[in-house]
């Protein structure tokens, strides 16, 4: 497993270091390119650092941002990645960030799959940032261990880059990238706060069950990169 590990006293400090690094990695990928790719995640951990990256003095018109995963609920529902997003990242020096969303106006996710596919060709891979949460189960992006979908969206040969997932211990349909999806990138960071989260990673580093925990198949075929506070 390929773990780089960047532990920080508190939240505050964390998030001023993780900014600095996202836009210099999002800057060299606008140099190289002429266009940088930003992938996130949701939840309440990443709040704080969208604040802090929101501000930051970058060419913000050259980025290209989309979710990791999206519940598949009404971008205006308190449920949806994407509302937060447009709360948190999507304003200040960032509103002129070019945003991809997930969800579709499709009723089932499994029939967005098509569409969030092309809807990805506008942005630039691999992309330059992935950043992912882990959930106390293990899951990352919406790659749950109890849904049935979880052994086709950790398969490495599979060609699709996201797919529907339905987990039986959340609610909601998600949409997810899947793992070849989510290794389609420069840079994975996994972005995590928290006592108790540190104990579930520690399982996870004990361990090599993929389906059990499947932030595993993340890290045993990525270098990724743990930011890390209390």
């Amino acid at each position: 497993m390929a773990l780089m590990k960047s532990l920080y006293t508190n939240t505050k400090q964390l998030n001023r270091s993780f900014a600095g690094n996202i836009c210099r990695l999002l800057r060299a990928g606008i140099e190289e390119n002429g266009r940088a790719s930003l992938i996130v995640s949701g939840g309440k951990t990443p709040a704080e650092l969208f604040t802090a990256l929101s501000n930051a003095n970058l060419e913000w018109d050259k980025v290209d941002i989309s979710l990791a995963d999206e519940r598949w609920v009404d971008n205006s529902d308190e449920a949806s990645n994407e509302k937060m997003l447009r709360a948190k990242l999507l304003v200040n020096n960032a509103a002129s960030a070019n945003f991809v969303p997930l969800k579709t106006q499709h009723a089932n996710a499994e029939d967005a799959v098509q569409e969030c596919t092309a809807n990805l060709q506008s942005m630039h891979t691999p992309f330059d940032v992935v950043i992912l949460g882990m959930g106390e189960d293990g899951h990352t992006a919406s790659l749950f261990p109890c849904s049935e979908q979880i052994a086709a969206g950790l398969d490495l040969e599979s060609e699709n880059a996201y797919i529907a997932v339905q987990p039986t211990s959340a609610p909601n349909q998600r949409m997810s990238l899947t793992l070849p999806g989510l290794l389609n990138s420069k840079q994975i960071f996994l972005h995590l706060t928290g006592e108790g989260k540190k104990t579930v990673l520690e399982t996870v580093m004990s361990g090599d069950d993929e389906l059990a925990m499947p932030i595993r198949a993340v890290i045993k075929n990525a270098e990724v990169k743990l930011m890390w506070a209390p």
